[in-house]
């Protein structure tokens, strides 16, 4: 009993000593990338690590799985990183323009940019999870992304209510974020996007079978 309860706690131990190795490459690699260039790259590698584990894939060079990701979809995914960039930037202007409304407009502009600004939610949530499973046409991940999370909408709420309350916890405890910031966020979004493909997967092997 005594070895066995030793032995989770070692396999406990253990993954928390991974997560914190996959945070710490993840934020060297973005700052080597000057964060500009290095974060998408660093954060696409981040979930590929993490689609590995999920997938049962426990004993794989971790450095070397990241850093290869990390070379290999560089520029691809920084591509991919202006067009997210200028999404965001276009829903920032317009909540901006929305401080000089008023009336009936600025009741419509708020809903209208509410709405939109959870399928940009959406699309973050799933992008990178996509990325890292799927091999597509460049545009074709921001279409799948908001696809698969509008088609799984219940997981989905899920995925940004557990969010919410991570990001919650990190800033209430702010002296973990360099050891847990980046992948806590991570797992929650490759693990409901991951149950996700199983679905869809399963269905497809129940439609070969009929």
């Amino acid at each position: 009993m005594w070895a066995k309860s030793m032995g989770k706690l070692f396999t406990v131990c253990e993954w928390i000593t991974r997560g914190a190795y996959l945070n710490i490459l993840w934020m060297a690699y973005t700052a080597a990338g000057l964060f500009v260039f290095g974060f998408m790259p660093a954060t696409t590698a981040m979930f590929a690590v993490i689609r590995k584990w999920l997938r049962r894939e426990k004993d794989i060079p971790v450095w070397r799985t990241f850093h290869d990701v990390y070379k290999q979809e560089f520029i691809k995914v920084n591509i991919l990183g202006i067009i997210l960039i200028l999404l965001g930037m276009i829903l920032c202007l317009d909540y901006w323009f929305l401080q000089f409304t008023n009336g009936v407009i600025k009741g419509m502009m708020t809903g209208l940019l509410l709405l939109l600004s959870a399928v940009f939610l959406t699309l973050l949530a799933y992008f990178f999870p996509v990325y890292v499973h799927y091999d597509l046409k460049l545009g074709d991940y921001l279409k799948y992304a908001l696809i698969l999370g509008a088609y799984h909408l219940h997981i989905t709420l899920f995925m940004l209510i557990l969010t919410t309350v991570t990001v919650s916890l990190l800033l209430y405890m702010p002296g973990v974020i360099p050891f847990f910031g980046g992948i806590s966020l991570a797992w929650i979004w490759m693990a409901g996007a991951n149950y996700s493909f199983i679905q869809i997967e399963k269905r497809g092997k129940k439609r070969l079978a009929v």
